[in-house]
C-alpha cells in the first residue's frame, strides 16, 4: 500500500468519526430514559427549586447532548424551564446531572406547581390538569454546528409518573 492510500484512509476515518458520533447521539437521545434522581420523590415544586435528573443511556455507545430542557406550560402560558447543561453518558449506564429552573414569574409558577402536585397526589382539583403540558427538548448539534432538537410533548400527569419511575433500563 503506498503512502497516498494510507493518507486517504486516515483522512476518511477522521472525517467519518464526527458524523458517526453525531448520528449515534441523535439515536441515543431518542432512546434516552430519565427520572428524578431520588425515585418516588419528584414534584414540580421541587423541580422549580432546581435539582438533579438521572439519565439512562440504553444504547451500546456514548450519547451526548448540548442541553436538555423541560419546559412547562399551563394553558399555553410558559411557566418556566428546567435546563441541564451539556453531558456525555457512557454506554449502557446512567448518570445524575444537576439542572436549573428559571422562570419570569417564579412565584406564580411555584403556586401552580404546588396546586398541580396536590392534585396529582389525589387532592381536590383546582386547576384543570388537562391544560398542564410538559415539552422536553434535547439539543444535539450535528458535528457541533448544525442544530438538531429532539422534542417530546406529554401531559404534566404523565411526566409526573415518568419522573417518579422506580426502574430504568440501566438499574
Amino acid at each position: 500500500m503506498n503512502k497516498y492510500s494510507v493518507i486517504t484512509a486516515i483522512a476518511i476515518i477522521v472525517i467519518i468519526i464526527p458524523f458517526a458520533h453525531s448520528g449515534l447521539s441523535i439515536v441515543g437521545i431518542q432512546q434516552l430514559e430519565y427520572r428524578w434522581s431520588s425515585p418516588g420523590d419528584f414534584s414540580f415544586f421541587t423541580m422549580s427549586n432546581s435539582g438533579n435528573i438521572e439519565f439512562c443511556n440504553t444504547m451500546p455507545f456514548w450519547t451526548s447532548f448540548q442541553s436538555f430542557e423541560v419546559a412547562t406550560y399551563y394553558d399555553t402560558t410558559h411557566l418556566g424551564s428546567f435546563v441541564v447543561n451539556p453531558t456525555t453518558i457512557n454506554p449502557l449506564s446512567s448518570t445524575v446531572q444537576a439542572g436549573i429552573f428559571s422562570s419570569d414569574e417564579i412565584t406564580a409558577a411555584q403556586h401552580n406547581f404546588m396546586t398541580l402536585d396536590f392534585e396529582f397526589d389525589g387532592g381536590d382539583i383546582r386547576l384543570d390538569p388537562n391544560k398542564f403540558m410538559v415539552v422536553t427538548n434535547a439539543n444535539t448539534p450535528i458535528i457541533g454546528m448544525i442544530p438538531f432538537t429532539s422534542t417530546n410533548q406529554i401531559t404534566g400527569f404523565d411526566f409526573d409518573i415518568l419522573m417518579n419511575s422506580e426502574d430504568l433500563s440501566c438499574d
